[in-house]
């Protein structure tokens, strides 16, 4: 079953990137985040995926559909036609894909300390973690999304227009 779901999240992550049609992309979008919710079942995070499919396959699929359907000016069949750059974005993962597997091999000695369980795994103790003990990575991953809106709104918007 992992590998089944496993192919599916990678294919439809690939479809994402060569889909000369930006609504089938950010269908492919919504595809890849469902698959790597159900990879989340299967290794019994039942509560991160369902955050997978609430937030990423629901929200932020739909949030990116509409944002293409009111910002798409002209014929949707041709909104991407420029993917001629894909043998470099290939080149350039399987270097990173490199860099990281010789990283990886090459340290032996990776020194993880097992940490105490902080929380038994509900939602209550899992919020009351989230807002004291990892307060500011959580404000940090907020103003991180909200400048990403900013600039998401400012290149649809078309910043530097004449007027």
């Amino acid at each position: 079953m992992f590998f089944i779901f496993a192919i599916i999240a990678v294919a439809s992550a690939w479809g994402v990137v060569t889909s000369k049609n930006i609504v089938h992309s950010a269908f492919f979008l919504a595809l890849s985040f469902a698959g790597v919710a159900v990879l989340y079942v299967l290794l019994n995070a039942e509560y991160l995926a369902a955050v997978q499919l609430l937030v990423y396959a629901g929200a932020i699929s739909i949030m990116v559909i509409f944002a293409v359907m009111l910002t798409l000016r002209g014929d949707v069949a041709e909104s991407s036609p420029v993917t001629k750059k894909w043998t470099q974005g290939a080149l350039v993962s399987a270097l990173v894909f490199i860099v990281l597997a010789l990283v990886i091999l090459t340290n032996s000695d990776w020194r993880i300390l097992a940490m105490p369980a902080l929380a038994g795994g509900t939602t209550v103790e899992l919020s009351k973690l989230l807002l004291s003990w990892y307060m500011v990575p959580f404000e940090a991953a907020a103003i991180l999304i909200t400048v990403a809106l900013i600039g998401a709104v400012i290149i649809a918007k078309g910043g530097h227009e004449s007027k």
